[in-house]
């Protein structure tokens, strides 16, 4: 519980970072393409941050689940595959990188699939 509280709160806290640092420290220095995606990995780091944080309140909550632990590890791994992937996308320009991209919304979508079964399962 304690540690997903404090996962989400690190990501929620370098995703406010790290949107500043986009909007003030690659405006002008990125083409607005790259600034692009750059928002997006910001946006959906903000999203699994808030979902890290319920997951740790869940599992305050609820009995405890494997459902939720992997669900907060899937989420985890998603911010970083999915927003690390277009942060470095970004810095770097190498599309390759693109490709890592799907597996974190994979793991995005796998990690909220869990929390709907565990919200049956104990709700």
């Amino acid at each position: 519980m304690k540690l997903f509280i404090i996962l989400g709160a690190i990501n929620a806290f370098l995703s406010v970072a790290l949107g500043a640092f986009g909007a003030h420290g690659l405006e002008g220095k990125v083409e607005p393409k790259y600034l692009d995606i750059w928002k997006t990995g910001v946006t959906y780091q903000m999203f699994h941050a808030t979902g890290l944080l319920i997951i740790g309140v869940l599992l305050g909550k609820l009995p405890t689940s494997a459902l939720l632990s992997w669900s907060g590890w899937l989420m985890l791994i998603g911010i970083i595959l999915f927003s690390g992937s277009l942060y470095v996308l970004t810095l770097t320009k190498i599309g390759v990188l693109g490709a890592i991209t799907p597996l974190g919304g994979v793991s995005f979508l796998a990690a909220w699939i869990l929390i709907i079964i565990a919200a049956v399962k104990y709700l």
